[in-house]
C-alpha cells in the first residue's frame, strides 16, 4: 500500500538538511525526537520557511505553532495561532491540514509537492511530547520559476 504524501527518493538540499537536524535529535532507539528538543535558531538560513504545528486529537486538529516570516507574508496575514481548518490556507500552505493528519497517522516524515512556477515542495516531521505526536515541524522549499 502506497503511503500518502511519501517521501520522494531524495530531497532538495534545504529539506535535506530540515530532515537531517530532525534525525540529529533522536534520543536512542526512538522513531522521533521530542518537540521540546528542537531549536530553530540553528537553521537561520532556513527561518522564514520554517514552521511548526501543534498536533492535537479528540478531534484531530491542527494549529500553526510558529511561521516563518516568508509564509506568513504569503499567507498575507499573520497565521500563527490559528488552526489550519480555520483557515483557507494558500501555496506553500495548501493541504497542510491533509498532510498533518497523514503524518500522524503514518507516526513518519511527509512530503507534498507542487510543481510549476510558483512551485514548491514541502516536508512534515513529526515530534513527540505528552505521550503522543504533539508538533510537527515543517519547512518550505520554494521552486525557481
Amino acid at each position: 500500500m502506497t503511503q500518502p504524501y511519501a517521501l520522494p527518493a531524495s530531497l532538495s538540499p534545504d529539506l535535506k538538511t530540515v530532515e537531517a537536524y530532525w534525525r540529529s535529535l533522536l534520543r536512542g532507539s526512538a522513531e522521533m525526537p521530542f518537540w521540546d528538543d528542537i531549536d530553530l535558531t540553528t537553521m537561520p538560513s532556513l527561518a522564514g520557511r520554517l514552521f511548526v504545528v501543534g498536533a492535537f486529537d479528540k478531534p484531530d486538529r491542527y494549529r500553526l505553532e510558529i511561521v516563518g516570516e516568508t509564509l506568513a507574508r504569503a499567507a498575507g496575514k499573520e497565521i500563527a495561532g490559528l488552526f489550519v481548518d480555520e483557515l483557507r490556507l494558500p501555496p506553500p500552505l495548501a493541504f497542510l491540514g491533509s498532510q498533518a493528519s497523514a503524518t500522524v497517522e503514518a507516526a513518519a516524515p511527509t512530503y507534498h509537492e507542487e510543481p510549476g512556477q510558483a512551485g514548491y515542495r514541502r516536508l512534515l516531521l513529526p515530534m513527540w511530547g505528552d505521550g503522543h505526536i504533539s508538533m510537527l515541524l515543517g519547512v518550505v522549499d520554494l521552486v525557481e520559476a
